[in-house]
């Protein structure tokens, strides 16, 4: 904070001088042996001097010039952090890395690691609603489990399915979670975090970590699962893994390779606790990151706190009405003030908060309290008040506001409202304006790309087909659709003429077995498939 500290406008403390010399002048005068000291002798003038009783006072003086000092340094724009973006996200995006090594099915964490993990997953969903998350499984491979949703009822269909049985590759490789989920936040505009939920890192992996933190903004943290004292591994109703001396295994908390990695890199580590008090830290860890961030973002304004400074302003302005303090016209403004304040409800509330704030700073106040529609309605900049509106949803009435701010961002807002409102041509058009005013813009790129990728394409028209014959007037006698024996035969579509998507969505409504079998399956698929690349390599 102190080294960021600066302000916006530090011209305006040259106003500083007058009041430092008003000061000056008037103690000057108010001293009575200057005023008297060349007309009366020395030796007189102590005794004719009365000096008033109980030492130094607050004098109307001292009140001006705090007064004067303070106004100034606030209209000088004292700031130490950044404004962030209306159009920022209010959510930090979220890759769930799960352990789903052989160790994670220990019992020492009632019932299961694993199933302690899944919980906290299911917890730390809810105090993130609306929030874009994926979901990553690791063994000795790694798997996306989902991509980027905000739909919790899919994260909970596959959390079900999730055992350490379906990983087709033995072992522990966070290294390989870590590459996949960079790869997943690489595709978002957004700083996001990556959490591993696991009972340990491995002190060996720790400098792939070292080299992540150097070159990402993405943070990782870890959720530890587990104890120091370890339990042996369930494999069935009754079965423990047990060793070539047919003694059980006892996996252990992996407390090295934790203390490794916060000690070689800024990585936040928390143990998983009995109620949700962990995944609250992690949360709020989460979105400090995202807040960091974008402080960091040098194209972001710089956030006004002189306003604050009102409040003392207005607290040392009220001794004004001190008997004795006499500035007669401060208590006739108090009562012209309550006079124009005089009726009731919100009216009333409008009037008064005129006399200290505009229009756009009662604004900005209700847009920062959530009120969105009540400070589209005090906004007076345009820009603004299409932001309050978007935010409240009121899309038409935002893109008639960004209608009267002919800017870059402007055409950008209008890019994300008609696209919410389904008009897919304009907005591409609108984000066209926006990167004509802006090349180079790397969010108005992406979103036309994407709403781009909304649009049907249109219907292909054959030249040599003739033109469609119009209906008949008359209805047909009877219908017969020929002879069964005369069909054509039933055929398909080569697949490799549909995406993978396209595959991955057939084969998912035709399979007829749990979600765990599914990404069992398709996990031994993906890894037969890197297993192949790299044999050919």
């Amino acid at each position: 904070m102190s080294a960021d500290f600066h302000f916006l406008r530090p011209q305006v403390l040259w106003a500083l001088l007058p009041t430092v010399a008003l000061y000056v002048l008037l103690s000057r005068r108010s001293d009575p042996r200057r005023r008297w000291g060349r007309m009366i002798a020395p030796h007189l003038l102590d005794h004719l001097t009365v000096r008033p009783g109980g030492g130094w006072r607050i004098r109307p003086i001292h009140q001006v010039t705090a007064v004067a000092t303070l106004a100034s340094v606030a209209a000088a724009g004292p700031t130490w952090e950044r404004e962030v973006s209306p159009f920022a996200e209010d959510t930090a995006p979220l890759v769930i890395a799960l352990d789903l090594s052989q160790s994670m099915d220990a019992i020492d964490v009632q019932p299961t690691r694993l199933e302690r993990a899944k919980q906290k997953v299911r917890d730390l969903l809810a105090l993130r609603p609306g929030a874009r998350t994926a979901l990553i499984a690791y063994a000795g491979s790694a798997h996306t489990v989902l991509p980027m949703s905000t739909d919790v009822t899919m994260f909970e269909t596959f959390l079900d399915g999730l055992s350490t049985s379906i990983m087709p590759a033995p072992g522990k490789d966070p290294v390989a979670a870590l590459s996949l989920a960079d790869s997943i936040l690489a595709r978002d505009s957004v700083p996001g975090s990556i959490l591993y939920i696991t009972d340990g890192i491995g002190a060996d992996r720790v400098d792939a970590f070292v080299e992540h933190e150097a070159r990402s903004p993405d943070a990782v943290l870890v959720l530890a699962i587990g104890t120091s004292e370890g339990g042996p591994i369930r494999t069935g109703a009754n079965e423990f893994a047990t060793n070539e001396a047919g003694g059980r295994i006892v996996a252990t908390l992996d407390r090295d390779g934790l203390d490794a990695l916060t000690a070689s890199t800024s990585a936040f580590v928390a143990g998983s606790t009995v109620d949700a008090r962990d995944v609250e830290r992690l949360q709020r860890r989460i979105q400090s990151n995202l807040r960091q961030v974008q402080q960091d973002d040098p194209t972001a304004r710089w956030k006004d706190a002189g306003y604050y400074l009102m409040i003392p302003i207005v607290l040392l302005a009220l001794l004004w009405f001190r008997k004795g303090w006499t500035v007669r016209w401060s208590a006739v403004a108090l009562v012209l003030a309550l006079a124009g304040c005089s009726g009731a409800g919100s009216e009333s509330e409008v009037r008064f908060l005129n006399l200290w704030l505009t229009p756009d700073q009662q604004g900005r106040r209700l847009y920062e309290a959530g009120r969105y529609e009540a400070a589209a309605a005090r906004f007076a900049d345009p820009a603004w008040r299409a932001v309050a509106h978007y935010r409240a949803g009121a899309y038409s009435e935002a893109i008639d506001a960004w209608a009267l701010a002919d800017t870059p961002d402007g055409a950008f807002g209008t890019g994300n409202a008609l696209a919410r409102l389904g008009d897919y041509p304009a907005a591409v058009d609108a984000y066209d304006r926006a990167l004509a005013a802006r090349p180079g813009w790397r969010e108005a790129e992406e979103n036309r790309d994407y709403v781009r990728s909304l649009i049907p394409p249109p219907p292909e028209e054959d030249p040599d087909l003739p033109e469609a014959a119009p209906p008949p007037t008359f209805e047909a006698d009877s219908v017969d659709f020929g002879n069964e024996e005369q069909r054509g035969e039933r055929g398909e579509v080569p697949q490799e003429l549909l995406s993978d998507e396209q595959l991955a969505e057939i084969w998912l409504r035709r399979l007829q077995t749990s979600p765990s079998e599914f990404l069992r399956r398709r996990f031994l698929i993906e890894q037969a498939r890197r297993t192949g690349d790299e044999g050919a390599r």
